[in-house]
């Protein structure tokens, strides 16, 4: 049995995480706002050149295994976005570097009453790819749910999508199997590969008294 003073957080958890402001040494993360934003990250993942960098695949730099994407209008980011802003068990931030908006990263599937939540629907635009970026903002938004309390983060990705499950492993996420049929995602079957963090590892990990 869990202690009270553990099961007494799936009542003061909200379902719609809080807005909050993470700082790494890299970048910033900070919830996304559709009016401020759309434009620029628009910008970041259209496939056209960025700041002196070569035009791009978007859909395989960014897009191939999102449920939205590749966008050729920023309207069609704001709606994809906008769905994610609205989903009452979920919050999406966006992610500066050097003053840059870069990519998403999502707190989704929240469920306070067994102390779980995912960080899914992530992406980053080839700028801030292989820059140290996404372990950073990784690290942050675990550190960040731990401290509140959360004894499981969870990580799915389409089993296809060997860079994601790489990350995974990187970042200290445990393998747990693979949900098969999972979901149907731009008309073709999706298997999505499971991994978790839970608090006791990361407690041990950073030091953090986080039961």
């Amino acid at each position: 049995m869990y202690p009270p003073e553990v099961l007494a957080r799936r009542h003061s958890l909200p379902l719609k995480p809080d807005p909050v402001t993470l700082t790494g040494a890299l970048c910033l993360v900070e919830p996304l706002d559709l009016d401020r934003d759309v434009e620029a990250l628009h910008q970041v993942s259209n496939g056209q050149p960025i700041a002196g960098q070569p035009p791009y695949d978007a859909n395989e730099r960014i897009w191939k295994y999102m449920s939205g994407g590749p966008f050729a209008e920023a309207s069609g980011l704001r709606a994809w976005l906008a769905a994610q802003d609205a989903a009452p068990d979920g919050r999406p931030f966006v992610v500066r570097a050097k003053g840059r908006a870069v990519g998403v990263a999502n707190l989704i599937a929240n469920t306070p009453a067994h102390l779980k939540i995912e960080l899914g629907s992530i992406w980053y635009a080839p700028i801030a790819q292989r820059t140290g970026v996404s372990r950073e903002v990784t690290e942050l938004l675990l550190a960040h749910v731990f401290q509140l309390g959360y004894l499981r983060a969870e990580w799915k990705c389409d089993a296809k999508n060997e860079p994601s499950r790489r990350a995974a492993l990187a970042y200290g996420f445990q393998f747990e199997g693979i949900q098969d049929a999972h979901y149907i995602i731009k008309g073709r079957r999706r298997d999505t590969a499971w991994y978790r963090w839970l608090a006791q590892e990361w407690a041990g990990r950073a030091g953090s008294p986080t039961m």
